[in-house]
This record gives structure tokens, sequence and C-alpha cells, in this order.
């Protein structure tokens, strides 16, 4: 379950245990919002997808704002297993100083900082958003196929650990809307999935991503009870969200989490 929100035009779902934490803001974006003519237009956010470039820095700048966001920092994603934290320790990112948007070679980020909102973009990969309440740390996951199969979910929890002292068993973890089991199809699964994975699937060479990526969470140190599952498929539900699997040529919706000033 997650809650629906509101805010100057825009809707975005919500964790509910994520919702309610002083100093947090999150949100997985809808693919359409309101363009203050009394329609809706495309929240696509991603770059070299589709066309109109110039619509996606406005939608990037319009979230942000919503946020209130210093800093809007980017994954290059790239269905690795790398985990980054901002603002970073050397030249791994693409950023000048009083720049509004940055891009770090990884596919998971951590911050501490507050008003520096970190982006996932998606189409039927997993966003698994994390929070640590007590630390004040927070992190946001792309976690794909290829992803999961390099547990880049449990890296990322021990990035969190080792960089910023967190502990796995207070930590929150949000699984956002991505490919469900009921359209998760890999017919060249043994070639692609290694077997070690084959107990996820399910009739039909479809697998249940999403309840490895919970297994891998708990794996990684975290409380099953701490764990909240969005369980939206992208592909079942097109008319609130891209799916590459269903369109191919499509969009990217966004997942955001940060802390506030």
């Amino acid at each position: 379950m997650m809650y629906w929100t509101e805010h100057k035009g825009v809707t975005f779902l919500q964790f509910p245990a994520m919702r309610g934490l002083t100093g947090v803001f999150h949100g997985v974006f809808l693919r359409f919002a309101a363009d203050g003519r009394d329609g809706s237009s495309p929240l696509h956010l991603g770059l070299n997808c589709v066309a109109g470039d110039d619509a996606v820095w406005r939608n990037r700048r319009r979230i942000g704002d919503l946020f209130g966001a210093r800093h809007m920092v980017f994954a290059r994603q790239v269905h690795g297993a790398e985990v980054l934290g901002w603002p970073p320790n050397s030249e791994q990112a693409d950023h000048e100083p009083g720049q509004a948007f940055a891009y770090l070679p990884a596919d998971a980020l951590t911050t501490d900082k507050p008003r520096q909102a970190l982006f996932i973009q998606v189409a039927d990969c997993q966003p698994v958003l994390l929070v640590d309440p007590v630390r004040r740390v927070v992190a946001n996951v792309h976690s794909g196929w290829r992803g999961s199969i390099r547990n880049i979910i449990g890296r990322t929890v021990a990035s969190m650990q080792a960089d910023y002292g967190c502990r796995p068993e207070r930590i929150l973890a949000g699984i956002g809307p991505s490919l469900g089991p009921c359209c998760a199809e890999f017919v060249n699964y043994r070639k692609e999935i290694p077997a070690g994975f084959w107990p996820y699937r399910l009739a039909a060479d479809h697998f249940d991503f999403w309840r490895m990526s919970e297994d891998q969470l708990v794996a990684a140190g975290l409380e099953r009870r701490n764990i909240s599952q969005s369980r939206i498929c992208t592909r079942c539900n097109q008319h609130l969200l891209f799916s590459y699997r269903g369109e191919k040529n499509t969009g990217r919706f966004a997942a955001v989490i940060g802390l506030t000033g």
C-alpha cells in the first residue's frame, strides 16, 4: 500500500512508514502532472529516451522545486553494482559548485546532507528507497534484473553501514512500482539468470523480483517488518507509470528521496 499525495499539480506515491518521518521527503512520481491549463502533460524525467529534452529539464526542476532541493543528484544507471555517496569525496561526479544538477557513475546513491534530492529514473526496474531515521541517512537504488543478480540492494545497505555508521535493523525500505511477477517473463532465463535465483521463478518463466529484493534486504540485516512493498506492476498500470516492457519507446518516471533542511 502507498499513499497518493498531490502537491502543486503533481501527484506522487509515498510509503506509509516513511511519510511520517520528520526531516525526510520522498516520492514516486506518476507519469502525468497538471499542465496549468486544466489538462495534463507527461512528467517524463529521462533524457534521450523520447523526444522533448527541454520538457525533461522543466520536469526535473519542477520536482526539485517541489521539495526545495538545493541539488538534484542523478545516478548514471548502467545496471552495475556501484554505490556512491553525495557529495563525492573525489572527482567522481559531473558537477560544478552551485550547479543544480549532478550525476554520479553509479546505480545507487546515498547522502546524509539536507536538501539533496537523490533521483532514480525507471520504467520497469525497481526503485528501492532506504532511510535510517536515527543517523539521518537516505539512499536510492536502481535495481533492474541485472542489479538484482549483483545484489545492488545489499551493497547499498553495506555502504550505509560503512560510510555513515547506519544499523540495518533500524533502516526502513520501500520497494517501488516495477515489473511485477505477473509480467516479469524471462524466456531465456537459463542463460541470463544464475541458477541460485531460480527459486524465485514462477510458472511460465516469470520471476518474482519483488520477493527477491525483500529477501536481499533481510539478508543485509533489515527487519522484514520495516520493508514496504508497493506491489504496483508498471506494465499492468501504464496509465499511471511508464513501462518499457509495455511500450518500448517510452519515458521514465522518477523515485526521489532526500532530507529537508
